[in-house]
């Protein structure tokens, strides 16, 4: 399946929603659309679908130009985040309901159904409406309906943002093991970059229209290709700081040890919260708060760094021994991003 520079203007807007998105997406490939709002991922999804004209470019799928057939005769299949279940069907015809469209016949139906039905722990629920399911047997629902289908191509739109917390991580691993089952390519929109680099085989992170990165979610985080890549990927987000001017780089005032390659203003330096030792260094700074989550503590601190007060996050080990408002010394081990503000591209340097 392949996107080849698809563009999609939208009527009275000066900018694309999507601008010349190439990306080929492998037979068996869950691949994640990811970006904030606004970004085009939803627009590519349905376009990918049929659901919104394309005004430049094509839309492949199993080597066909599908860019001009109807929707319903693409062989994908799309599930939406409203979960769109016909209330007045039970679970059973709710599944088969796109098969009985298709006039297959009532005995394939019904055990195509009953297979799914399975596959989903839905047996005991065919027989019911969906008020009277919860949030995530609903949610299974719609995803039986669409695999009983055998379709070339499953989209998902935000499936699981009606979820609650819990339930949406249980969820996103059983969608991603029936995935993998069924070996059948999948493309998943999110604006959840937690969900995407947790599922994705591969993510495409998307701004403005514009694709920024696509690649394996620890190539995201650990080599992001520019500054917006850097920001987006993580949680808690990469610390980034513009540079001193001229001389060599400085965080919070210290000397970290890094030649200034890129001229001083042109630079900023990013460092994953990881990347921050607290106990013995260079850099002075106060805590603020600490987010003790058990396995793993968040410290957030503030440095004075080129003349003004700077928030930056670090990961520390359980059990942490500070509190706010204590005085602290940081050192910087692992590797430094150092980002062009000229083109926003990243080059990274190990300490």
């Amino acid at each position: 399946m392949e996107y080849d520079a698809a563009t999609r203007l939208y009527p009275g807007t000066p900018k694309p929603a999507v601008n010349e998105l190439n990306l080929s997406i492998p037979d068996g490939e869950l691949l994640v659309l990811v970006g904030p709002s606004g970004s085009g991922k939803s627009t590519a999804l349905r376009m990918l679908a049929g659901l919104e004209p394309l005004d430049e470019g094509r839309i492949l799928i199993g080597g066909n130009d599908v860019s001009t057939v109807r929707p319903r005769d693409r062989d994908i299949a799309m599930v939406f985040q409203s979960y769109a279940l016909y209330p007045n069907l039970n679970v059973a015809a709710n599944m088969g309901f796109a098969l009985k469209q298709q006039g297959v016949p009532r005995g394939e139906r019904d055990q195509r159904v009953r297979e799914v039905a399975k596959l989903l722990d839905l047996e005991p629920y065919l027989d019911r409406k969906p008020r009277n399911l919860s949030g995530g047997q609903r949610q299974r629902v719609a995803m039986g309906r669409a695999i009983v289908r055998h379709p070339q191509v499953y989209l998902m739109d935000e499936p699981l943002s009606n979820l609650d917390a819990k339930l949406r991580v249980q969820t996103r691993t059983e969608l991603v093991e029936l995935q993998q089952r069924l070996a059948v390519t999948t493309v998943y929109v999110t604006h959840d970059q937690v969900e995407a680099m947790t599922m994705g085989d591969r993510v495409a992170v998307l701004r403005d229209g514009n694709l920024q990165q696509c690649d394996a979610p620890s190539a995201l985080y650990h080599t992001p290709a520019n500054l917006f890549v850097a920001g987006f990927i993580g949680s808690p987000a990469m610390n980034l700081l513009r540079a001193s001017a001229g001389g060599p780089l400085l965080v919070g005032g210290a000397d970290i040890g890094i030649a200034d390659d890129l001229g001083g203003e042109r630079a900023t330096v990013g460092f994953r919260p990881e990347a921050v030792v607290i106990g013995d260094g260079p850099i002075a700074a106060r805590i603020r708060i600490v987010e003790d989550l058990g396995s793993e503590v968040f410290v957030h601190l503030v440095i004075d760094h080129d003349g003004e007060e700077r928030r930056i996050v670090a990961k520390a080990e359980a059990p942490f021994a500070g509190s706010a408002g204590d005085n602290v010394h940081l050192g910087l081990h692992g590797t430094i991003h150092l980002f062009d503000n000229a083109d926003l591209r990243r080059t990274s340097v190990q300490l």
